[in-house]
């Protein structure tokens, strides 16, 4: 990782020149701390809810079983429910903003580095598509992020972040920030881990996501990191769980695909990775089979060369493939391209992991992908972990991976 980086998935055991600001309030089943999502909380969110054999249950304050454990969401409610401490800050467009000037909307309470390359960025994505899922809705539901780096306090940073990441056409998207100090206030009264290491100037945070009702008060709090990278059905569910604290009268349909129990679906996360056996695109010809991978994590990438956001994503896919070599599959499929062509477009963006060519949609069609680019992460025996549409950045990828699967981040860099 760069110096201006985040990584949510730092064992930096600390020393001089680090900071630590630990939560104030001692709420564990609330309150997600890193090191449970670079660890055990993967696998529950994943596979938490195999076997419950129904989508029906519901959890406060709508939202399905299968959506709460992708989320993580732990409800708040009857007696635990309290109100959101209010804050003024500043936000990307430099005017003042606080907590309770959103009084009679949806509030969704995230924090955010301004220098993030990997997690905070799945969540930007998510955002946005939760934006377009929200359609009318969106009036009522504010997307609300406080700065986590005390090093890039400004104003321009978080203006920067948000046109960057594609959230600067968002109404409802407000990135505030102020003077570290300032900063470190408000962090402490939501009890947000942050730990800060002057030499390099990085940033580890928690990554709660906070759900305020109209009344300003709290109901929920969620996680986001590698299950973000779901980006779809992380955005939809997002979206269902904030609307759904809207009073009944204000509550309308939002669109996107719903979260399914692995039991009930094709493709579904946690579920069985559809497998395929696919002509290969190298020169020498062959096949390009997922279960030849089997007991090995596998980045299945689907592109074509008419993709416009596919071709500039490759050189990511290549230098992700290098860092995880040998311990990390790495499978291109083509699924519009001739060979020629195909061969040429990965030629001239540097790819050397495997490519395949799938022309009749098969195997895209398995995977039930929205679009393209599409990426999926399976697992070594078999399951489906991550569907992503869009593209990806090495640093996204890395960050999937080793939080993942910790021993992969143990990696030397490259």
């Amino acid at each position: 990782m760069g110096p201006d980086q985040t990584t949510g998935s730092s064992t930096d055991a600390g020393g001089a020149g680090t900071d630590t600001v630990r939560p104030s309030w001692q709420r564990p089943a609330l309150f997600f701390s890193i090191s449970l999502v670079v660890a055990g909380v993967l696998a529950y969110v994943l596979f938490g809810g195999i076997g419950s054999g129904s989508r029906s249950a519901a959890v406060e304050p709508g939202i399905s079983k299968a959506a709460a454990t992708l989320l993580q969401f732990a409800p708040v409610g009857g007696k635990s429910s309290f109100p959101a401490t209010n804050f003024t800050l500043t936000d990307q467009r430099g005017q003042p903003t606080s907590l309770a000037q959103f009084r009679g909307k949806s509030v969704v309470l995230s924090f955010n580095d301004d220098r993030c390359k990997d997690l905070c960025t799945l969540l930007a994505q998510s955002i946005v598509v939760a934006d377009r899922d929200l359609r009318a809705a969106r009036k009522d539901v504010v997307f609300l992020s406080v700065n986590v780096n005390p090093f890039y306090p400004s104003v321009s940073s978080v203006k920067a972040w948000t046109d960057e990441h594609g959230l600067g056409g968002e109404p409802n998207w407000y990135f505030t920030t102020g003077t570290p100090a300032q900063l470190k206030a408000v962090w402490k009264r939501y009890g947000t881990y942050v730990r800060t290491t002057t030499a390099a100037r990085t940033v580890v945070h928690g990554t709660q996501l906070f759900f305020i009702n109209p009344a300003g008060k709290m109901r929920g709090v969620a996680s986001f990191g590698t299950n973000a990278a779901n980006t779809s059905l992380y955005a939809h569910d997002m979206a269902q769980a904030a609307v759904d604290l809207l009073p009944a009268s204000e509550q309308t349909a939002i669109g996107g695909p719903v979260t399914k129990a692995p039991t009930q679906a094709v493709a579904a996360v946690g579920g069985k990775a559809p497998s395929f056996s696919l002509p290969s695109l190298a020169p020498g010809g062959g096949v390009v089979s997922l279960d030849k991978y089997r007991g090995r994590y596998v980045v299945v990438n689907f592109w074509s060369s008419t993709c416009t956001a596919c071709v500039p994503e490759l050189p990511h896919i290549e230098a992700a493939y290098r860092r995880f070599a040998g311990k990390v599959a790495f499978v291109g499929v083509d699924v519009s391209d001739t060979a020629r062509r195909a061969r040429a477009v990965a030629k001239k963006a540097g790819v050397t992991y495997p490519l395949a060519s799938n022309t009749s949609g098969s195997a895209a069609g398995a995977y039930q992908i929205p679009g393209l680019p599409f990426t999926a992460l399976v697992s070594p025996n078999g399951t489906l972990l991550v569907r992503h549409p869009g593209a990806m950045t090495t640093e996204q990828l890395e960050y999937i991976l080793e939080t993942t699967d910790p021993a992969l981040g143990k990696l030397p860099a490259t």
